[in-house]
């Protein structure tokens, strides 16, 4: 591909993909700047790479791995294990569609499981990915998938059983 073809691949990426690995990088990172610069060296790591892509998972599938192994990396940084990065909900970058106020208090039910369940349900609830997708990304098996789903599914019933009944 030629390198103008590959930037007008990159822009339409951008366009279509940004806030969507935005919401994403945050909830992994929950710091908006590491978030904005993860994705930021996504995009420069799938432009680089964009010859290797065999197109065997979608473009967003993709580039949702390449963000979540991008994360991965910044959290290994030994400074980033000293930093408080509780996320919240109203921090999170905005999206088309407006939550219900409700929603805030299952979001931080989400971003307080455990990493490998959190990123199963952001991946496949939140970006709506299909199962097979949200494994692609993840590296693991669909029925790995499930397993977490179902584990955070449990997990997020007992802790919003009394809420849901309140509301």
């Amino acid at each position: 591909m030629a390198e103008d073809e590959r930037g007008a691949w990159l822009e339409a990426a951008m366009e279509r993909y940004e806030e969507s690995l935005l919401r994403m990088c945050y909830a992994y990172l929950a710091d908006r700047a590491l978030a904005e610069d993860a994705v930021q060296e996504t995009f420069l790591k799938a432009w680089k790479g964009y010859e290797r892509f065999r197109g065997e998972a979608d473009e967003k599938t993709w580039l949702m791995r390449i963000a979540i192994n991008t994360c991965k990396s910044i959290r290994r940084g030994t400074w980033f294990r000293h930093i408080d990065r509780s996320a919240m909900p109203s921090q999170l970058p905005e999206q088309e569609a407006s939550f219900d106020e409700r929603d805030d208090t299952v979001t931080c039910a989400v971003m307080k499981l455990r990493p490998r369940l959190r990123e199963a349900v952001l991946l496949h609830w939140y970006q709506e990915m299909s199962a097979e997708e949200t494994a692609k990304v993840l590296g693991v098996s669909r029925s790995t998938v499930y397993e977490r789903l179902n584990k955070a599914q449990t997990i997020l019933k007992r802790e919003l059983e009394a809420w849901y009944h309140e509301n």
